[in-house]
């Protein structure tokens, strides 16, 4: 009997450890993880400066937002010079971080308009979080289901389609590549079209970063292949390495939207967190970064090489791959995979999603490659 509640279906395994690219059962078996805990465990399993990291930080794991420990604002400084923004509020996780993102823009709307300019728009297939309000941020129907009321004030856009905005619009929040959807990349002019809009109206532009950010597409974030410049963007997953924290980092136009006690976080921002966060960007530099878009390249092609009527699409940026199927299902394949010991994701679209490590090499993308064409065939 288990009193964990029945939120998620198991498979019949117990993993206890990882190193590197792969986790090993309680009986010693090794599985090639190209999940990566949903795109945290960004350097891998069992890293060494994030092991030492955690080892130095046991002593001062967490102390409240009321006193400094110096790491959030190392940690802050680096987010925004990487980024080009201008401050930074840190979370717990991705959903709180959006959450944030929604609380700033509407401040900033009621501070500079006044009531009535609320309104948020969202795209259609998109994923924001599980919280009330994230959900209803999502725009997908099977999410708006069992928990009213939901939050008003959000409306969805169709992706590649006109928006058209209203008085009551105060920001626009949108993924550059759809993850949980299906692994589905924006296409640039439509994204800069947004962010026009945004510009011209006074709109905020917030761009959900918590699964492409922080390397995973090949570019520290994924807006940067936009030629965009965001209002807010939020981050999470990869940014703690496998240690849950979340990012809210706005830019010039509303950097003191947020005062004194207008918002907090009990957790958000603790020494540890921000210790490893240090760690996790510091090893994703300039050079990483071009050997994630090289690996990415590589793993795309090879997908695209397999031939097997059940694939109807190969899409994805940097490390970021989805492989959308046919007259199968993803959760089907996704447990073939697991039988020979690798593990993938499944996504809206009937998509197996990969996210692998970022330290991935090309022969664990070729071992995931041949157990594809087994399954598939």
């Amino acid at each position: 009997m288990s009193y964990l509640m029945n939120t998620y279906q198991k498979p019949d395994l117990t993993f206890v450890r990882g190193e590197g690219c792969y986790v090993y059962t309680d009986k010693e078996e090794a599985y090639l993880d190209f999940t990566s805990g949903i795109g945290v465990n960004s350097l891998g399993y069992n890293h060494n400066k994030i092991v030492q990291a955690l080892q130095q930080g046991a002593s001062l794991m967490h102390l409240s937002n009321l006193y400094d420990t110096s790491k959030d604002e190392i940690l802050a400084t680096k987010l925004c010079k990487r980024t080009g923004l201008t401050n930074v509020f840190f979370a717990n996780s991705g959903a709180e971080a959006n959450e944030g993102a929604i609380k700033i823009a509407r401040k900033y709307s009621y501070d500079k308009y006044g009531e009535g300019r609320h309104e948020i728009i969202t795209l259609k297939n998109s994923f924001h979080g599980r919280t009330i309000t994230t959900l209803k941020a999502t725009g997908q129907d099977k999410f708006h289901t069992h928990f009213m009321p939901f939050t008003e004030g959000f409306v969805y856009a169709t992706p590649h389609q006109p928006i058209q905005i209203t008085s009551k619009t105060c920001a626009i929040m949108i993924e550059v590549v759809q993850g949980e959807g299906g692994v589905l990349p924006l296409d640039i002019e439509f994204v800069q079209q947004i962010a026009n809009i945004c510009n011209q109206n006074d709109i905020l532009l917030i761009v959900d970063e918590i699964q492409t950010g922080v390397g995973r597409c090949g570019s520290f974030i994924a807006s940067d292949k936009y030629n965009i410049k965001p209002d807010i963007i939020t981050l999470a997953k990869g940014l703690g390495g496998g240690i849950p924290i979340g990012a809210v980092l706005s830019g010039d136009k509303c950097k003191d939207t947020l005062q004194l006690a207008d918002h907090g976080s009990t957790f958000g921002g603790n020494p540890l967190s921000c210790r490893v966060a240090n760690i996790v960007v510091d090893e994703i530099n300039d050079s990483f970064l071009t050997k994630v878009t090289e690996n990415g390249e590589y793993f795309l092609n090879r997908l695209l090489e397999i031939d097997s009527p059940y694939i109807k699409q190969v899409r994805g940026m940097g490390l970021m791959i989805g492989l959308e199927l046919q007259n199968v299902s993803n959760a089907e394949i996704r447990n073939k995979c697991m039988v020979e010991k690798v593990l993938v994701l499944t996504a809206g679209n009937n998509t197996i999603r990969f996210l692998p490590p970022l330290i991935v090499e090309k022969e664990q993308i070729d071992r995931c490659v041949e157990v594809l064409k087994i399954v598939l065939n």
